[in-house]
This record gives structure tokens, C-alpha cells and sequence, in this order.
């Protein structure tokens, strides 16, 4: 390695934009705590051209890139590895918006750009990007977002990241830039290339920038909470309003009582939304439907569901909507407080999330007497978000060394229902050889495949996905 690999780079992007030492430190561990390395130099690139330059640069000299943009991946992708031997390359310079184009719905950004940003830019033009994050919504980057396939929960209207994509620009491996800035609804002139980046945690390439769809930002929202007797009753109810509101849902979370007693003990102003406990509640949002539409058919299942459905309220004001949102946006902030757990980020056919969630509660219950489990999320695409810790902080950290075996126990009952170990967090440090076990030998062999061709040399964030 070159003495002079801090002074080439510096005379890219300036001396400024390297970082090393402490001044590194910040972007060398993720937001939660969990995983932390050493990094040779923190690089901030300001454009596309100096993002080719670099990863040219390192891939003449052999040195390995992790790609990050605002830091917030749950899985350990975005933070390098221990030995201090990669470059941290952190995009959040690019943060230009460089076209919306209203007539077209598409919005044409770079990776850099803040989630909340570029929500804001496309209500300001009258449209929706309908990306949607509760925890890290201020601080993600769009490129993270789609180096991760980001959910979110307004995946059961509008798809997930790679659903919003139309075109991409990606800095290759060996530092050509790919354009494929593209805002064609239609085009299919072959591969679409732009889905091998998508997903792929800054494994193949680094995103850049991106095209991304835009919709018909709504007219009326309106929002109910429901108190449920168990997640059943939840599945029941999702599949009744689908029937009579049909594609209006924009949203259905579902909260466990163990999610709402964190979230009253550590953050302030949030409060029970009935006046009675309710061992599970919905937090669900329609979109240009009049509320009284979505009060009628909450009506029909709390006569008809066989006391599944225990109570309702119906708001279409924002204020009171964002009361019962705040019980749903609250709970990373307020686990994060409480301490570590074992977390896992699942899918399963929607028609087996309450199958999973018996069998889940159980197996860990029997393996692991007095544990607490925190089970909440998009139960409309089948996404839980399915938590585990023990109440006594001493306890709890012999509880979470015995990872392996919690993690074992949740993802053989997901999987034999069908899901998936990794729903939209990704697979990072966290999950890649439990992947392994998950995915056929076929399925990794064409993975494998891809990144040699790809990445020939395994410079893009090697220690991530595979």
C-alpha cells in the first residue's frame, strides 16, 4: 500500500473531506452501538466523478470500499470491519436534488439525499414519494435506502425501494460510471441491470444517484386504532378491509402490549389510546376514503369477529392521527433505551402471521423461561418485527450470548412457514452465514456467481450479505 493513499485521495475530494483517527471514529460504528471497526480514512466525496476516482484509486491499489450513507443499517453493512484496512466511503456530500420532473412523477436525486428530504420535496410539488421510515427517517439516505431494499409501512400499497426505482447511476468496482438514469415506466431492451444494485448492499457497486417514482400525493387521509384481541383477529381484520376498502389501505401496524409498556415507561407524552388495556392494538391508514367509509367497516368486523375486534376510533385529523403513530415510531427509540435484544426482522405469508407469532411465543417461552418478547409490525406484508430480551438487565446479558440459539429457534419456525430470515433490514455482518442454512446451494452459487463477475477481486464491502 502506497504511503501517499490519504494524500491521493485528499487531492480528489480536498484534505477536508478526509477523515482519519478520531475524526473517523463517528462513521466507523452503526447508530444502535452494535457493531463498530477501524477505517484507514472516512472519504466524502462531492460528486460522481470523485466517487469514480476514488473507488479507481482503490482498486488499483487493492483496498477494499465500504459504501455509507447516513449510517442507520441495522444489520452492520454500512460500518467497516476491525482490521483498519478499508476506506469508508460516506456519500452524505451528494445530497442534491437534480430534477423533479411533475409531469412525469419521477424525481431525480442523488445517494446522499435524506429520506425526509426528498419526501418533502415531492409534497412541496404536490406528489408522494411514499417511502416510508418510523425510526430513521431524519437521518437515512436514499442511497442506503436502496442499497438495502428499504420497507417501511407503506410497502402494502406502494412496494418496497426497489419498487420506486426506475433508473440508477452506479460507480463499478473497477470505478466506470454506469448510467442508467433512465425515467422509462417502459423499457425492455434487456436485463434490467438496475435490480443487481438494488438490495445488494453496496456489494456490487456504489448507487450514486437515482430516478424514483412519484405518485398523486392524497387528498384525505384517514387513520383508525384498534384495540385486538390477538394477532388473528389482526389478520382477520386486514383481510375484511381489504375487501371492502380495497387498495386504499396505505398501512396496518400491529403493536403487542410488551411494544406499548416500553414506549409508556421511556417516552414522554405517549399514552394508552382507549381507555382500557388492550393486549395488542392496529394502527391503520387509508388514503382518499372518507372516514366514514372506513368507520362503516370497522363496524361490520366489531359486530361480526366473534370479539376479535375489541374496540375502534376514527380520525381523519393529523394531530390526533399522529398520537397513536407516535405509539408505532417510539418503539426502536424506546428498546434502544431499555437495552439490547436479540432482534429479528421476518416475513411470512401474510395468512401465517399469527401461526408464526403462537409458534415463535412458545418455542422461545420453553427455551428460555421468563423472556420478553416485542412483536409489532406491517402485519399487512407479513413483515413482524419479532424482539426478545429478558427484563432483569443482569439476566439479559447472559440471555443475549445465547444468540445463536434464540436465532436458531425463530428462523427454522420462519422458515418452515415459508418466510424469509430477512425481511427489509438486509443481511450485513448480521445475518450472513445464517443465510447459509436458509438459502438452497443453487441460490448461493448464482449469488456467488454474480458478485465474481461483478466484483472480480471482492472489493466492495467484503464481509457483507456473502
Amino acid at each position: 500500500m502506497p504511503i501517499d493513499l490519504i494524500g491521493s485521495l485528499s487531492a480528489i475530494v480536498g484534505a477536508d473531506n478526509v477523515l482519519t483517527g478520531e475524526a473517523a471514529a463517528p462513521h466507523c460504528s452503526d447508530w444502535r452501538g452494535r457493531y463498530s471497526g477501524l477505517a484507514l480514512a472516512v472519504v466524502l466525496p462531492g460528486d460522481t466523478q470523485q466517487v469514480s476516482a476514488i473507488v479507481a484509486l482503490s482498486a488499483e491499489q487493492h483496498v477494499t470500499i465500504v459504501p455509507q450513507g447516513g449510517n442507520t443499517s441495522l444489520c452492520g453493512a454500512s460500518v467497516p470491519l476491525d482490521k483498519g484496512e478499508q476506506i469508508v466511503l460516506n456519500l452524505s456530500r451528494m445530497n442534491r436534488i437534480r430534477e423533479l420532473d411533475a409531469t412525469n412523477y419521477t424525481i431525480t436525486v442523488e445517494a446522499g439525499c435524506i429520506l425526509a428530504n426528498v419526501r418533502a420535496a415531492a409534497e412541496q410539488s404536490n406528489r408522494l414519494f411514499p417511502l416510508r421510515l418510523t425510526a430513521t427517517e431524519q437521518r437515512c439516505e436514499i442511497g442506503g435506502n436502496l442499497s438495502t431494499n428499504a420497507g417501511g409501512i407503506n410497502v402494502l400499497r406502494y412496494g418496497t425501494a426497489r419498487d420506486l426505482v426506475l433508473g440508477l447511476e452506479v460507480v463499478l468496482p473497477d470505478g466506470r460510471i454506469w448510467n442508467g438514469l433512465r425515467a422509462l415506466r417502459k423499457d425492455n431492451s434487456g436485463y434490467d441491470l438496475k435490480h443487481l444494485f438494488i438490495g445488494a448492499e453496496g456489494t456490487l457497486g456504489i448507487i450514486t444517484a437515482a430516478v424514483l417514482k412519484l405518485f398523486p400525493r392524497p387528498q384525505v387521509v384517514a387513520t383508525a386504532c384498534v384495540g385486538l384481541r390477538d394477532p388473528a383477529a389482526a389478520v382477520e381484520l386486514f383481510a375484511h378491509l381489504r375487501a371492502t376498502c380495497g387498495d386504499r389501505i396505505n398501512a396496518f401496524e400491529i403493536i403487542g402490549r410488551s411494544c406499548l409498556d416500553l414506549v409508556f415507561r421511556h417516552v414522554q407524552d405517549t399514552h394508552e389510546p382507549f381507555a382500557k388495556r388492550h393486549e395488542w392494538i392496529a394502527v391503520i391508514e387509508l388514503s382518499d376514503v372518507l372516514d366514514v367509509l372506513l368507520d362503516k367497516s370497522l363496524r361490520t368486523a366489531l359486530e361480526n369477529f366473534s370479539g376479535g375486534i375489541e374496540v375502534f376510533a376514527v380520525t381523519t385529523e393529523k394531530a390526533h392521527a399522529e398520537r397513536w403513530w407516535k405509539l408505532r415510531n417510539s418503539i426502536s427509540e424506546a428498546q434502544k433505551i431499555d437495552g439490547i435484544s436479540i432482534k429479528h426482522d421476518v416475513s411470512v405469508p401474510v395468512s401465517r402471521v399469527a401461526e408464526f407469532i403462537v409458534q415463535a411465543d412458545t418455542a422461545l417461552h420453553g427455551a428460555f423461561p421468563g423472556v420478553r418478547i416485542v412483536t409489532f409490525g406491517h402485519i399487512g406484508d407479513g413483515n413482524i418485527h419479532y424482539n426478545a430480551s429478558m427484563p432483569d438487565h443482569a439476566q439479559n446479558q447472559a440471555f443475549i450470548e445465547q444468540s445463536e440459539r434464540a436465532n436458531r429457534i425463530v428462523y427454522d419456525i420462519v422458515h418452515g412457514l415459508g418466510g424469509s430470515i430477512s425481511a427489509e433490514h438486509g443481511l450485513g455482518q448480521l445475518k450472513r452465514e445464517e443465510i447459509c442454512r436458509y438459502k438452497s446451494a443453487l441460490e448461493l452459487e448464482m449469488m456467488h456467481g454474480i458478485k465474481r463477475m461483478i466484483d472480480l477481486h471482492g472489493l466492495m464491502n467484503p464481509g457483507k450479505v456473502l
